[in-house]
């Protein structure tokens, strides 16, 4: 139960992935928001994996040390918003009739059984009402998200064992559209791509509302595995290596490949490339899906198809990806702004918070976002 005389309590964002704890919590400052707390745990894997918990015990210590170990102002709060794997969700927007808001519940979970692949009585269910941004029809637009029940409740069990009261659970994509989509609205479809250390999730934000999410396993782990196979040297290398180099197209020191000899530049681009192909399609595929199976929008005649690719997650820092997948997708595409619903216009970092390493907190913020404006 909230706080008696506080139905609306402080609250901090904490990011679960598989292999690290991200912690933000901001404050309301004027307009915008300040940051006050940040931190980053490392998880060894196998104590989640694929968005299952593995080792509860070990979670909820590592919850603790994340905690305690926050730069900035030390967390007074108990409340905590916190992410749920985007793999183990279920989104769809359905259309019901118009109906009162009192017998929507019942008819989203009677409609649900129709597009939930699972028993409903095995799923946390959610919905909520889109608002129409343009042809306002004599129908709903309702957004659903399932999650299993045997999902869900390890992480419910370990936020409890580490001592914190959870106000929200939220499916990452939802946090990283609140991040990253200024106002959160877009007049045209958003793809948006955020590139993890085990996964790439495809986010496509329209209107008011998120519209199709899904994840792939090429990630920034991947970018480095193959520049390591490749060139025959260990992953701590091949890390610095991709940092340094990237996709860059400029000469580098002469290394030998099979007859000849190519730069560094030219052996990492080469490693990449299977990654980059897979990663290519992918972003067609799906794209082709979302636009062949939404045959409503409710957006401006002109404003249908993809028309901008939003990067983000720590692969997104990989030097010369955004031109790259731009030429290739012949969409424009952009490094997003985690801080664009935070800061003032123009505004990209915060003392001791680079811009780069933002990237990577984009469903922490998402998250923390929340939890700041319902305060």
């Amino acid at each position: 139960m909230l706080d008696a005389l506080n139905l609306k309590p402080e609250a901090f964002g904490l990011d679960i992935s598989d292999l690290s704890l991200k912690i933000v919590k901001l404050k309301k400052k004027g307009n915008y928001f300040k940051l006050t707390s940040f931190g980053e745990t490392e998880i060894k894997p196998g104590v989640i994996s694929g968005g299952e918990i593995k080792d509860e015990k070990e979670l909820t210590r590592l919850i603790k040390t994340a905690i305690a170990g926050v730069k900035g102002e030390k967390l007074k709060t108990k409340y905590v918003i916190a992410s749920l794997p985007e793999e183990k969700s279920f989104l769809q927007v359905i259309q019901l009739p118009k109906m009162k808001k009192e017998e929507l519940e019942k008819a989203v979970h009677f409609e649900a059984e129709n597009y939930v692949p699972l028993p409903i009585n095995q799923v946390y269910l959610d919905f909520q009402a889109i608002d129409f941004l343009y042809n306002h029809l004599d129908h709903l637009d309702v957004l659903i998200c399932a999650l299993p029940k045997k999902t869900v409740d390890p992480y419910l069990s370990c936020l409890k064992g580490a001592g914190l009261r959870p106000l929200v659970f939220e499916i990452e994509s939802q946090a990283v559209a609140r991040s990253l989509v200024k106002n959160e609205i877009s007049p045209f479809p958003l793809l948006l791509i955020d590139l993890g250390a085990t996964r790439t999730s495809f986010i496509i934000f329209s209107g008011y509302s998120l519209k199709f999410t899904s994840s792939i396993q090429v990630s920034s782990k991947n970018f480095t595995e193959a520049i390591a196979n490749n060139l025959k040297i260990k992953l701590e290398e091949a890390e610095k290596l991709k940092k340094k180099y990237g996709l860059e197209d400029k000469t580098g020191l002469k290394i030998h490949s099979g007859e000849k000899a190519i730069s560094k530049k030219e052996a990492i681009f080469e490693s990449l490339v299977p990654s980059l192909t897979d990663l290519i399609e992918q972003i067609k595929k799906y794209s082709d899906y979302y636009q062949t199976h939404s045959p409503h929008e409710h957006l401006a005649p002109d404003s249908k198809g993809i028309k901008k690719i939003l990067l983000s997650g720590g692969g997104a820092n990989l030097k010369g990806l955004a031109s790259f997948l731009s030429l290739e997708l012949k969409t424009p595409v952009d490094l997003a702004n985690p801080w664009i619903n935070i800061l003032p216009k123009n505004k990209r970092e915060v003392p001791g918070f680079s811009f780069e390493n933002s990237l990577s907190f984009a469903t922490a913020l998402g998250l923390a976002l929340r939890g700041a404006k319902d305060n």
